[in-house]
């Protein structure tokens, strides 16, 4: 059974969606409401779910880490988060999403060069994250260094990556299975 626990914490509602410690889904919003309603849409068909009753020690680590990437900081926790059901290449998109870490960003096309795809691909297979924040699709950007979509909106990612600036100013490489991700400060980030 999947449980799902949500929280207010400061001005941000945080949910997940667990079974045992998988993480099934994530969700971040300024509502109650608006959490829960992306939460659910991120579950996979046909899996049982319920409001959890009290919180566990697993879930209130994961929402308290969530809420340190959205303030920006730098967590080194890793969870098992359910990609089993996702077609192989959203896993792959995901996975080499997880690479780029705080202060570094990524464009679409460089992510369809390290696992393949086109960058339209690679957009599409994000869109339907479920673990937003805690795999960083907010750190991936359009070819010409602009925001470029996201779920909670382009404002939010823009502060997101702002919020994790730490400043860098060379580029990076990643390796991905036998490729290489290319990194960016978040400077390169376009003001517009």
């Amino acid at each position: 059974m999947i449980y799902i626990h949500h929280q207010k914490i400061d001005e941000v509602w945080y949910a997940t969606a667990i079974e045992d410690e998988k993480v099934f889904a994530t969700a971040f919003s300024k509502t109650e409401r608006g959490v829960l309603q992306e939460l659910l849409k991120s579950l996979p068909y046909n899996v049982s779910f319920q409001m959890a009753e009290k919180s566990s020690s697993f879930s209130v680590e994961l929402l308290k880490t969530l809420k340190a990437i959205f303030d920006g900081k730098d967590v080194s926790l890793r969870f098992a988060v359910a990609t089993d059901y996702m077609p192989s290449y959203t896993r792959k998109v995901l996975e080499g999403t997880s690479m780029i870490p705080v202060g570094y960003l990524t464009t679409y096309g460089a992510v369809a060069k390290a696992v393949g795809g086109s960058p339209r691909a690679v957009g599409n297979a994000m869109a339907y994250n479920p673990f937003p924040l805690l795999i960083p699709c907010h750190r991936v950007v359009r070819g010409d260094f602009s925001v470029g979509g996201y779920g909670a909106g382009e404002k939010v990612k823009r502060e997101l990556l702002q919020r994790e600036d730490r400043g860098y100013k060379e580029d990076r490489r990643v390796k991905i299975n036998s490729e290489t991700l290319l990194l960016f400060p978040i400077k390169r980030l376009r003001k517009d």
